[in-house]
């Protein structure tokens, strides 16, 4: 058996995605929405996606096929796929889902397009569309018609609409591809016009639009290509509707191998949305923080002044039990397959302060087109109430701990922040009792943490208010301006984080117990939170060797996921990550030549 690899390529439209392997397969996407039903299942069920009983999977497989070379269409997330046989014969396969502007409106239906051209030789194909229903077992099927095949789900039924021979592919035979052949999988409706000329403009229309977007990014002079493809991806993991940004497109990769360490990111986390929309910020791509905000505002509302969950989902749901998925076995066999995410129930008390800060921009960007104003202002106040109450009160961290609870620094600091950046608001609204109010609730938070969380021994900040453990996050009371680089305080406490947690070129979370014991794999985020910190403090040609080994980390598609053995440099966790393209973004900002080096 060939097992699979996270080395796989996303295509998506913000409100369906699909991630393709090596040999042009869809093995996961997810309909109708990133959270919903499988429908591409392969990369959880623990088989061959080539073995002839293979599940959950669209494969366009080329016979006697000995190479696949693949790349996306410049600045898309469209693919292209070249297969090429033993005898020189070869075909070429253009997958992607429709998005652009239509009628007012943009169209991003629940559909996966695909085109194949021949383009040398005699080229014969055999597609096998198996796709999956109720996490895992398999859909009804019919022909129905001459040009169409259904597919019923519980939700929705979808359609194969195609100009291709619909009888060979129900009974997945191989065929002679003699001129280029279209699929739409789609609503159950039909399909208006002509199928070639519709999908091929929807193709155009398709690669115009994200082409567009791109043009609008403020990218770096170095590392373009890796901006770019790191922004259009953070684009895809937006649930363009609602606003929403899911942390990944997958559930229950594992942390490392057999660890159970398997969760759902299909969920919208407040704390990594505001990392992603601080990162695509830096850019200029402000379509994602005004819809961001959007769904944001909704949060605070339905809150009233309460409680913030640490994620919700991407209709704002706020009950996301965990459980099972029993037709699973998983990533290479290694379940569970875990579907939801009981973390919805933890305390995590940064919320507040990431809610604030992601905020904190609307009231001083005048290119917004909904600028924040007073009544925001009223809201966020509540959030910062919440942070203020709460700012040394145990929660499980960010590190979402099951058993245990500690009062976190990291979680305090934000806290701070939320205050800190209320007082820079207030000013802006020219409401000076307000903020003297928060500057005085920022001066008395920082106080409690300096005096709780330093210790004078080792000369380090601890990463909890009781102990003295260090975890990564710690690095980030740099970027929250908690501490300046020059500060000994912050250059002690990068010094013991390095030394304690550093494993060769990447960076552990924390290096303790927690309740699935001793973590193994390295945390990609927390190796560019090092990459900054060393520009930061002076050791910038450091800095840029570090990040040149992550970007060789890479998959061919450009990307990462969330974790990477530090030993053989496999990549594990679930993918593709927004925290790790969030990193890739912010260091290749940071340590890029200016634009005036080359002028």
């Amino acid at each position: 058996m060939n097992e699979p690899t996270l080395d796989l390529w996303p295509i998506g439209n913000c409100q369906v995605s699909a991630l393709v392997d090596r040999a042009g397969n869809f093995v996961w996407g997810c309909v109708p929405r990133v959270d919903g039903d499988p429908l591409f299942s392969s990369l959880m069920r623990g088989e061959d996606p080539a073995s002839e009983s293979a599940m959950g999977l669209w494969s366009i497989t080329l016979e006697d096929c000995v190479a696949v070379e693949q790349s996306y269409l410049r600045n898309t997330p469209i693919l292209i796929s070249r297969h090429i046989d033993a005898h020189g014969n070869a075909i070429e396969v253009t997958d992607f889902c429709p998005r652009f502007q239509r009628m007012g409106r943009t169209y991003r239906p629940v559909a996966y397009a695909r085109i194949v051209r021949p383009v040398a030789g005699s080229p014969r194909v055999r597609m096998r569309l198996r796709p999956t229903c109720h996490h895992g077992s398999g859909c009804r099927q019919r022909i129905g018609g001459s040009n169409h095949i259904r597919y019923t789900m519980d939700e929705l039924t979808l359609r194969l609409t195609t100009d291709a021979p619909v009888g060979l592919l129900q009974e997945e035979r191989t065929f002679r591809v003699e001129r280029p052949l279209h699929f739409f999988l789609g609503p159950d409706e039909s399909f208006v016009g002509n199928i070639a000329a519709t999908i091929q403009d929807m193709l155009s229309n398709t690669t115009l639009e994200w082409q567009e977007w791109v043009r609008g990014l403020a990218v770096p002079l170095e590392w373009q290509e890796v901006v770019i493809r790191s922004a259009i991806t953070l684009k895809l993991c937006q649930h363009e509707e609602t606003g929403a940004i899911v942390a990944a497109l997958t559930t229950s990769i594992p942390e490392h191998a057999g660890s159970e360490r398997n969760w759902d990111y299909r969920y919208c986390w407040i704390r990594d949305a505001y990392y992603t929309v601080q990162a695509l910020n830096r850019l200029g791509a402000l379509d994602v923080l005004e819809a961001y905000l959007g769904y944001l505002r909704n949060i605070v509302d339905t809150a009233r002044g309460g409680h913030i969950q640490p994620l919700y989902g991407v209709l704002g749901e706020s009950a996301l039990p965990e459980r099972i998925a029993p037709d699973l076995a998983g990533y290479r066999g290694m379940g569970p397959v875990r579907i939801g995410n009981q973390a919805y129930e933890q305390i995590q008390h940064d919320a507040y302060g990431q809610i604030v800060l992601s905020n904190a921009q609307a009231f001083f960007d005048h290119r917004l087109f909904r600028m924040a104003g007073a009544e925001d202002f009223e809201a966020l106040e509540r959030v910062g109430e919440r942070a203020w109450q709460f700012h040394d009160q145990p929660d499980a961290g960010l590190w979402e701990l099951r058993t245990r609870q500690s009062v976190h620094t990291y979680s305090a600091a934000m806290c701070w922040a939320a205050c800190d950046r209320l007082a820079n608001v207030a000013e802006r609204l020219g409401l000076s009792e307000r903020q003297a109010f928060w500057v005085e609730r920022a001066r008395s938070i920082r106080e409690r943490i300096e005096h709780a969380a330093w210790r004078e021994g080792p000369r380090f900040f601890s990463a909890t208010f009781s102990g003295e453990d260090l975890d990564a996050s710690l690095i980030q009371l740099l970027d929250l301006r908690f501490l300046p680089p020059d500060d000994p305080r912050f250059q002690g406490t990068l010094a013991a984080v390095e030394q304690g947690l550093r494993r060769g070129s990447h960076m552990l979370r924390y290096a303790t117990e927690d309740d699935f014991g001793l973590p193994e794999t390295a945390f990609n985020v927390c190796t560019f939170w090092l990459i900054e910190a060393l520009h930061f403090t002076g050791r910038s040609d450091d800095a840029r060797a570090l990040f040149e080994e992550m970007l060789s980390r890479r998959t061919a598609a450009g990307l990462l996921s969330e974790d990477i053995d530090p030993v053989s440099g496999e990549l594990w966790g679930n993918y593709p990550q927004t925290y790790s393209l969030v990193g890739m973004i912010n260091c290749a900002v940071l340590l890029s030549k200016p634009w005036s080096a080359i002028r």
